[in-house]
């Protein structure tokens, strides 16, 4: 019988004649899982047996006392990290240390769980949420994202990445939890901490690629392939020879955040990434996997794609032929928004900025959905029915993509009059999808949140010159006049200037804002049900959504706009806004909220 206080380290190495984990120098032989003793519980923290592998004679197992240090070694060869590993706290190049995930005293036993979907989710990054940077830190601010309205809180991924900054999109050892943030017992805090005050937790996780230094999986096992390439090299070996243990590593890492960590939900970044022809495509097989794990555990997952491909089949239950996901980030929704708010139409924004483009995304979910797209050059995407819940659609006026991957990474308040964001707002909380907001949106932050990283000086100076030429060829001129100069990702004075300015609250103007989504998020939670029906239009100057029993209307631009056909009461406005006789007079960059 296994020590109840030792970890059980599991690694998949399926050419292997032999493997040792390494502590301290010495050489510890590990067994093949095929030879264990059927009847021997997994200690905590590790692989629960052998069963969900793909072949107990490719696995290798050995128990180690939670809190050590150890390296990984097949054939003799030099000892690496632990490609399973959950800590790595001197870095992802350093050796991996065991951790007991049942350690941790978790309060939240009566927590109901909760669909995530329909709800307001907030994005953060935990680097930049506070000036510590920590996830201990990011607790002692989840009071204000209660008093805000926020439901479910988004982290952006913690997976263990090189250096001590970065977006988290480079991640490499995918287990651990980066040590810069606080480590894996730091991320079960905060979660017991948001359950506590009634948030639930969505994690973004990243299995369409690893970042480009630290990642020690191949040495062990094939985990890409030559038959597909992606904007980061070879493609995951998801359908090539010997893949069964990379599928697995996938299954096992989404379960992982879900059953020892707590989390409510996964978003899974840029998932057209996965290039999978096998007979069975790696989303629905985790789809199915999460969705029976929550059955029989009694909670609730919730799984939410970030998808390019505006395919209604991202959404569709694998039981139909679809992948399963829940459902999906709308890129489509946030282009058409910000276009028709800032006058932008270049580089991808090509095909949007009209009103008639922004009715028929709130009103059909994708705006392109079979027809042609002047930035892919090509037919793209499929309609979606209107039968589909809305709620299944994630949308946004700012995230970390489409601030970050600005030239300057400037917020939409630093350019659009309050007035414009704040009708922006209004459309975006009171509209029939689920809303996300970036941190410090709710207050109108002009911080910026710029793309930072922390790899070695030659890696950093490929990825800083990468970063140049790649903006531009985005039309990035436009905005900020020739002679643009991108900020230095490897600069540290890029990472501290991307931070939330908290101070800004005690300014008049960050105050009326966040009064403003207050606002909105209550009334959301007052006068939005599911499935209500939406329509949109608009005239001279202004664009009135319909949602329900709510009305929107805004005036995004330097002039007034009026319309004779509109009643209801006022709920809420933001700029000059006169409403009698069932005609709204607004001023310029003005919004208001009608109700019955």
């Amino acid at each position: 019988m296994p020590d109840s206080s030792a970890v059980r380290v599991a690694l998949w190495a399926p050419f292997a004649q032999k493997a040792d984990a390494v502590v301290a120098g010495e050489r510890r032989p590990m067994t093949r899982a095929s030879n264990l003793d059927a009847g021997a519980p997994a200690p905590n923290g590790g692989h629960p047996d052998a069963s969900g592998l793909p072949d107990p004679d490719e696995t290798w197992v050995i128990d180690l006392p939670a809190g050590t240090d150890y390296l990984l070694s097949i054939d003799d060869g030099e000892p690496r990290p632990d490609p399973r590993s959950r800590w790595q706290p001197g870095g992802v190049h350093q050796a991996s240390r065991t951790f007991d995930v049942a350690a941790h005293a978790w309060a939240d036993g009566q927590w109901p769980g909760l669909d995530a979907l329909g709800r307001v989710f907030y994005e953060m990054h935990v680097g930049t949420f506070t000036d510590e940077g920590t996830l201990d830190a990011a607790i002692e601010r989840l009071p204000h994202l209660v008093e805000l309205g926020v439901e479910v809180v988004e982290l952006m991924p913690v997976a263990a990445f090189p250096g001590e900054r970065g977006w988290g999109y480079d991640g490499v050892a995918l287990y651990a939890v980066q040590q810069s943030y606080g480590g894996p017992a730091a991320l079960q805090r905060f979660v017991d901490a948001a359950h506590g005050l009634g948030l639930g937790v969505c994690l973004d996780v990243v299995y369409n690629h690893f970042g480009p230094a630290g990642n020690y999986a191949p040495v062990f096992g094939p985990y890409f392939t030559e038959r597909h390439h992606t904007p980061w090299g070879a493609g995951i070996n998801l359908d090539d020879r010997d893949n069964g243990g990379v599928r697995r590593f996938i299954v096992d890492n989404a379960l992982q955040w879900l059953r020892d960590f707590h989390i409510d939900a996964l978003r899974l970044d840029a998932v057209h990434a996965l290039a999978d022809d096998s007979g069975r495509h790696i989303l629905a097989e985790l789809s199915d996997e999460v969705h029976a794990w929550a059955k029989a555990s009694g909670r609730t997952a919730t799984l939410i794609a970030e998808s390019d491909l505006n395919n209604p089949a991202m959404i569709t239950p694998t039981v139909s032929g679809g992948l399963g996901m829940d459902g999906q980030w709308d890129d489509d929704v946030h282009h058409a928004l910000h276009s028709y708010l800032t006058g932008e139409t270049f580089g991808y924004y090509v095909d949007f900025g009209a009103p008639e483009t922004l009715k028929k995304a709130f009103e059909h979910v994708f705006v392109h959905d079979g027809g042609y797209s002047t930035f892919r050059e090509q037919n793209w995407g499929a309609p979606v029915a209107d039968n589909v819940d809305r709620s299944r659609f994630v949308v946004f006026t700012q995230n970390h993509d489409q601030v970050g991957n600005r030239a300057l990474g400037d917020r939409p308040d630093v350019r659009l009059d309050a007035g414009t964001v704040a009708g922006g707002a209004a459309l975006l909380l009171l509209g029939p999808f689920t809303p996300l907001l970036f941190q410090g949106q709710e207050w109108g932050t002009r911080t910026p949140f710029q793309y930072f990283t922390h790899h070695d000086d030659e890696l950093g100076e490929l990825v800083r010159i990468g970063r140049t030429k790649e903006f531009a060829t985005h039309g990035w001129e436009q905005i900020y006049g020739p002679g643009m100069q991108v900020p230095n990702p490897q600069s540290a004075e890029t990472f501290l200037a991307s931070k939330l300015d908290w101070t800004e609250l005690g300014s008049p103007a960050h105050r009326a804002m966040l009064d403003w989504h207050r606002r909105l998020i209550a009334l959301r939670g007052q006068l939005i049900g599911p499935r209500q029906p939406v329509a949109a239009d608009y005239g001279d100057g202004w664009f009135r959504l319909v949602h329900g029993q709510v009305t929107v209307i805004v005036a995004p631009t330097d002039a007034p706009a009026e319309l004779r056909d509109a009643r209801g009461r006022v709920a809420a406005s933001f700029g000059d806004a006169n409403v009698a006789d069932g005609r709204v007079h607004l001023g310029p960059h003005a919004v208001v909220v009608l109700t019955g």
